[in-house]
């Protein structure tokens, strides 16, 4: 059986000073945002709590579906990057980038040049290379194909939406379809939430219906996503019937907020092709925001 541990939306803190050229952009309006809102709710011990039980149950792997940091000035980034490394073995934590880690022009490329180890492919090349398209990655991992998929890219003002390409669906089709082909239990990663109506308009994901063409054309059995710090689940078309896509509240919400408290998904991968079963489970901070508690026990169930 392989345990694979689902946490989102971690948006590190506290928030850095930043200088005034780093406030002469977008970042104003998130700094903003911070001060007025998220840092009454967001609290770095309820990831801490969240860590500690993940490694209780044994998983064998993390994905991380974006928003590691909120602004993506620099020093964010480099904590980010100590952040990973506190984790351990780059090998047994996949990571895919959010809107937050594309805050502004640029923030992008700096994310993924200090997230590198956690971002790319098992055949990828070992050291970053500018201009290389990274996503989607295949990691392999006992029976299981993990896939990750970027839909983070610098926005306007007022706006968090996410890009689902042409060129990125079609590499995601040929390594669903091997990796279906080899076997595998394949789990798609991705941040925003890959279903129409699933969030607000300007924080969509454009590429809905061509991700949704990519799962029911290659195939696949989990997609995993975050973005809207929610538990949820919806259902894809694919090749032998629906397909669940899971989201998850964020890995920093404290108790008390109008967003559900942080939590983590658990999914427990046996069977084989044909005869694959999943069992995910919900665990989530409980009301005095000290310990943990089992939410749900099958989150699939009616």
């Amino acid at each position: 059986m392989f345990k694979l541990a689902h946490i989102s939306d971690v948006h590190l803190g506290p928030l850095p000073r930043l200088s005034i050229h780093e406030l002469f952009s977008k970042r104003i309006t998130g700094f903003v945002n911070w001060h007025r809102n998220r840092r009454k709710h967001l609290f770095g011990s309820t990831l801490d709590l969240l860590l500690e039980d993940i490694r209780s149950h044994k998983a064998d792997h993390l994905a991380v579906t974006g928003d590691l940091v909120n602004l993506a000035s620099g020093i964010e980034i480099r904590s980010a990057a100590a952040w990973l490394r506190e984790l351990g073995d780059p090998a047994a934590t996949s990571v895919v980038p959010g809107n937050h880690d594309a805050y502004v022009p640029g923030a992008y490329e700096k994310s993924m040049r200090a997230w590198y180890d956690y971002v790319r492919g098992d055949l990828a090349p070992q050291q970053w290379e500018e201009d290389r398209h990274i996503f989607p990655y295949l990691r392999i991992r006992d029976k299981v194909a993990i896939v990750g998929c970027s839909t983070a890219v610098a926005t306007p003002p007022f706006a968090a939406s996410g890009f689902f390409g042409a060129r990125q669906a079609r590499d995601t089709v040929n390594m669903l379809r091997a990796a279906g082909e080899a076997g595998l239990f394949r789990v798609v990663m991705i941040h925003h939430p890959p279903i129409r109506g699933a969030t607000s308009f300007y924080k969509r994901m454009i590429g809905i219906r061509r991700f949704a063409a990519v799962v029911s054309t290659g195939g696949a059995e989990l997609v995993l996503h975050g973005h809207t710090h929610l538990n949820t689940l919806y259902w894809l078309r694919g090749q032998t019937g629906p397909v669940p896509v899971v989201g998850i509240a964020s890995a920093s919400q404290g108790p008390g907020g109008i967003k559900p408290r942080a939590a983590y998904n658990l999914f427990s991968i046996s069977g084989s092709p044909g005869a694959w079963e999943v069992k995910g489970q919900r665990f989530s901070i409980n009301d005095m925001g000290d310990g943990m508690m089992p939410e749900s026990t099958d989150i699939f169930g009616v």
